[in-house]
């Protein structure tokens, strides 16, 4: 019981933290975001609410100013299901990348995935 409300508390500060450090996106005509939107339409973040790492791919998807799906893992069985049989593990954070032959990519670790879209959308 004590574990699970200091975990509670943890996600509660992680989320606050979030907020306050919360990034400007930038600003851009309608076109140009409409532009940026159709190349995010294939792309999925699976992630936990207050998991840190998760916070800082949204924190970087907000300074790029990119619409990303974002799949609870935690929280939806249908997302921690794909997550599992289709990415291969249960890991958040992990970008889903539909390709346009239909392939899909799964690329895990926070760090990874903000240097694929700093590479694509920066």
């Amino acid at each position: 019981m004590l574990l699970e409300s200091a975990r509670w508390l943890v996600g509660q500060i992680v989320l606050a933290v979030e907020k306050v450090t919360a990034p400007t996106p930038p600003q851009r005509s309608p076109e140009d975001q409409a532009a940026i939107d159709a190349r995010t339409a294939n792309l999925a973040i699976y992630q936990f609410r207050a998991c840190p790492f998760c916070v800082k791919v949204r924190q970087a998807m907000r300074r790029m100013g990119l619409n990303i799906e974002l799949r609870d893992a935690r929280g939806d069985p249908r997302w921690e299901q794909e997550l599992r049989q289709q990415g291969g593990k249960y890991q958040v954070p992990c970008l889903r990348i539909e390709n346009d032959d239909g392939s899909v990519e799964w690329l895990y670790e926070s760090k990874d995935i903000i240097d694929w879209l700093d590479a694509r959308f920066a």
